[in-house]
């Protein structure tokens, strides 16, 4: 093999090389390559995403306000509970007493 056999036959090894980079590299591209609609449809879902956060966080306000309101409620109806069994104990009480001096009045 002289010298211009393999500059022709390196140069043939090389372009095939190449080619096959070439075609590899489009194969690569052709199957990542994401395409409008997909794009499409994860701008799609990342607004859906968004808005269900945004639900879920209102949801959150809305049950923390309820809580805070039915503590205040329960808190309020103990006091008045505690009020009336007060109220109930010294009724009892002036009954009891009442009772008794009608006994030794009687």
């Amino acid at each position: 093999m002289n010298r211009t056999e393999f500059i022709i036959v390196t140069a043939i090894i090389l372009f095939v090389a190449f080619a096959l980079g070439w075609f590899a590299n489009w194969l690569v591209h052709r199957f990542i390559r994401v395409s409008s609609s997909d794009v499409g449809e994860l701008d799609r879902m990342a607004q859906e995403l968004h808005e269900a956060e945004e639900t879920r966080d209102q949801a959150i306000t809305y049950l923390q306000q309820r809580e805070a309101e039915l503590t205040n409620q329960l808190s309020q109806t103990e006091a008045e509970l505690s009020a009336t069994m007060d109220g109930l104990r010294e009724a009892r009480q002036d009954a009891e007493q009442l009772r008794a001096h009608i006994e030794r009045a009687g």
